[in-house]
């Protein structure tokens, strides 16, 4: 074949290989989305869809790799030309087949979690199998020359990984406010449909023979060791990265102080690295003569620079310049400043900070996957076998590593101890180069990791310093679930926060009472009570002020909440300001359940006289889950006969979308709105005696009664809203959360 002819095949299946990557993204950000409705979006779910994902992806690889050792590259091409039609067809359909009929119509599958992880395995079983399959049908039908197939291994890898960037992050900033989930699905489709018809382009120049192993032209890679040691080798190695993986995303959500654009922009910078190391390093694998010592460099050095870079964070003096702005925004209670437009605050948080973070460590994993091909491709007719297998062997290391790190590693030993693990695991990469080239390069490496291991900040170190804190007063935990620091404000004040973003205060008696003990007071006889959000138990304690309340659930996403919270009770020094709180938590009525609210609502089937969802900022991620309509009709249906829904609606449109969802709304000042089914009396003399009772009173305060009174006075009926009139947030278009004007 002439040397533009194979040029131009290249560049056609590169093209093709960067569409299919960017649809594989927005796919797994979309589905993720979607799928978390199902079993919940606690870290438990998010683990299982995650390993689900991938492990369709290890076993397309795995099948991949050996269907393709038995086709010609004419062929292999073709097949991939069909994988990315079947993959279009699936993504087009995904949507319909997840949301409107597995969840709208089947979610009691999804309950409990056990037999949510089967069906998430089955249901992604399918287009995550044709995703696998694509390297190693690609690389069969593109290696030719076994002495350049890490370069070229390693140029459609870079383009593939290079693709995702770019989809992870069109999916938050374009696609999703544009057109939300279901039209991200079909834009994906229609880049795997680009995919298959460019594949299909360069069928025409593919030729049928190939070039065997004993006449292939240039110098092999020397033999440093079996195919078993790099499969296990580069098992090791996706164990490592998504154990970091997770870690590097928990950093920058509580730094970054979560929002919607959050996940996909850092999961976008994490696959630029890796792609910008495969380009950079694939045209200089040729020259390799040590590929396996590169490669236990890359491995080493980059787990070297994660922990260092996580040292140098909490070390840093705070009044450093630059450092300092940090500092300040870490200590704000919420985000300023981070639209949809990108401005200086944007780029430091989301940008900077990552690539100090991880842009080394990505760019070696990137780097890696090129020297991997060199020390492995001997033979163009298993080119495709061997990618595939070491790309299988590295995701199920992955799998691995997402469910030990997300079910295990960060409930015992946290971030920086799950850190630590991780570099005593990547000392098996410097044992083994100890092993294979002398010890004295190797045992320096080792000595490194387990230095950086011992000097790596505590649990409480940490989050305090991603909170610009250093005070002996503040708390700070963490879980699987989350983490949350209770931080002091003032020499009498507390601010609770969850992620990064504070959303509730102590001592109890502002907007949150207000909220927990309104619905309270309107309804006659409210025995049963849901609180969606514990917070800093504000609303919860105003829901319980009605003495005829029997029992009220409070389901908290993050943990560490309540833990934390009994923590600053038992503290002497605060004693007689937190009063409220100690009662709350002393309560033999209230039960906090660490839980998804939204999916406890779906699968526990209780009917509540009161169902509340505490006060949450609308561009928090996966608010778009409380401030649907779907989500309003779903509390709707866990209504006894008369019982109320209420909720804060930050904007317009949630106000708009809670009065679409129930037929008899009021409104109070502070944007609170009530919501029934059945038609509520404004009975302002009915509230006004039952607020009055010596118990009510008691129990609020006189200041607190007075002040839910005034708000109760402010109250008006709305009528209902025309699905035409406005557009709503939906469970596939969360406006609100993702900034839509």
């Amino acid at each position: 074949m002439r040397l533009d002819e194979r040029t131009t095949r290249v560049a056609l299946a590169g093209a093709a290989f960067f569409a299919s990557g960017a649809a594989a993204l927005v796919y797994q950000e979309s589905w993720q989305r979607i799928l978390a409705l199902h079993s919940g979006i606690g870290i438990y779910s998010i683990a299982v869809i995650v390993a689900s994902f991938m492990a369709g992806l290890g076993g397309g690889s795995q099948l991949g790799a050996w269907l393709s050792a038995r086709v010609t590259p004419r062929r292999a091409l073709r097949a991939f030309a069909l994988i990315e039609l079947g993959l279009a067809t699936f993504g087009a359909a995904s949507c319909w087949i997840y949301y409107d009929w597995l969840y709208l119509r089947a979610s009691w599958l999804y309950h409990p979690l056990w037999r949510a992880t089967v069906l998430h395995l089955l249901g992604l079983l399918v287009p995550t199998t044709l995703m696998g399959m694509s390297l190693p049908f690609l690389v069969r039908a593109l290696v030719d020359r076994v002495d350049v197939a890490g370069r070229t291994v390693g140029f459609l890898y870079g383009l593939n990984v290079l693709g995702a960037g770019v989809g992870a992050l069109a999916t938050p900033w374009l696609l999703i406010p544009l057109g939300g989930l279901r039209g991200a699905t079909w834009v994906a489709a229609a880049s795997n449909l680009f995919a298959s018809a460019v594949a299909a382009l360069a069928v025409r120049g593919t030729e049928v023979t190939t070039v065997s192993a004993g006449d292939r032209p240039g110098p092999a890679a020397e033999p440093e060791g079996s195919l078993r040691l790099w499969l296990l080798l580069y098992a090791l190695s996706g164990f490592c990265a998504l154990g970091l993986e997770i870690v590097w995303f928990r950093l920058v959500e509580v730094a970054a102080k979560s929002t919607a654009f959050m996940f996909g922009t850092v999961l976008a910078l994490y696959l630029f690295g890796c792609a910008l190391g495969s380009l950079i390093a694939a045209p200089y694998v040729p020259r390799l003569k040590h590929p396996l010592r590169a490669f236990l460099i890359c491995q080493c050095a980059l787990l070297a620079y994660s922990a260092a870079a996580v040292v140098l964070l909490v070390k840093l003096p705070p009044e450093l310049p630059f450092y300092s702005w940090y500092m300040t925004h870490w200590r704000q209670a919420l985000p300023v400043g981070l639209g949809r437009e990108w401005n200086a605050s944007l780029v430091r948080l989301y940008v900077l900070l990552p690539a100090f973070l991880f842009g080394p460590s990505t760019l070696l994993m990137g780097a890696s996957f090129p020297i991997l091909q060199r020390a492995v491709q001997d033979d163009p007719r298993t080119s495709g076998r061997k990618a595939g297998s070491l790309q299988a062997a590295n995701i199920a290391g992955g799998v691995g590593g997402s469910l030990a790190v997300g079910l295990l590693l960060l409930d015992l030993l946290g971030s920086p101890g799950t850190l630590r693990a991780l570099l005593f695991a990547g000392i098996a990469f410097a044992a083994v180069g100890a092993t294979r080239f002398g010890a004295r390069a190797f045992i320096a490496w080792a000595l490194a990791l387990g230095g950086l291991a011992l000097i790596l900040p505590t649990r409480t170190e940490l989050w305090l310093r991603l909170h610009g804190r250093t005070q002996e007063r503040a708390l700070a935990s963490e879980d699987a679930t989350g983490v949350v620091a209770v931080l002091p404000e003032g020499p009498r004040h507390w601010r609770v926060f969850v992620g990064g973003r504070s959303h509730s205060w102590l001592p109890f008696g502002g907007t949150h009472t207000r909220l927990g003990a309104m619905p309270s007071i309107i309804h006659p006889a409210p025995a049963d009570v849901a609180i969606v959000g514990l917070g800093s138990g504000d609303t919860a304690w105003g829901a319980a002020c009605r003495p005829e309340t029997a029992r009220v659930t409070v389901f908290e996403i993050a943990g560490p909440q309540p833990k934390l919270l009994r923590e600053l009770v038992a503290s002497p020094a605060d004693a007689g300001r937190l009063d409220e709180l100690r009662r709350l938590l002393s309560d033999p009525r209230v039960r906090i359940e660490v839980a998804d609210g939204r999916n406890a609502l779906e699968h526990g089937g209780r009917l509540y006289d009161v169902i509340e969802a505490d006060a949450l900022q609308r561009d928090v991620a996966y608010s778009g889950t409380v401030y649907s309509r779907e989500f309003f009709r779903l509390c709707g249906r866990r209504l006894n006969t008369g019982g109320l829904m209420c909720s804060w609606a930050p904007t317009p449109r949630v106000e708009a979308t809670f009065r679409q969802a129930f037929p008899h709304v009021m409104r109070f000042e502070g944007s609170i709105l009530v919501g029934s089914n059945e038609r509520v009396a404004i009975d302002r003399d009915a509230w006004i005696a039952r607020l009055g009772t010596k118990e009510v009173v008691d129990y609020l305060g006189e200041g607190m009664a007075r002040l839910v009174l005034r708000h109760l006075r402010t109250g008006e009926r709305l009528p209902p809203v025309d699905d035409a009139d406005v557009d709503l947030n939906h469970d596939l278009f969360p406006r609100d959360e993702f900034l839509v004007p």
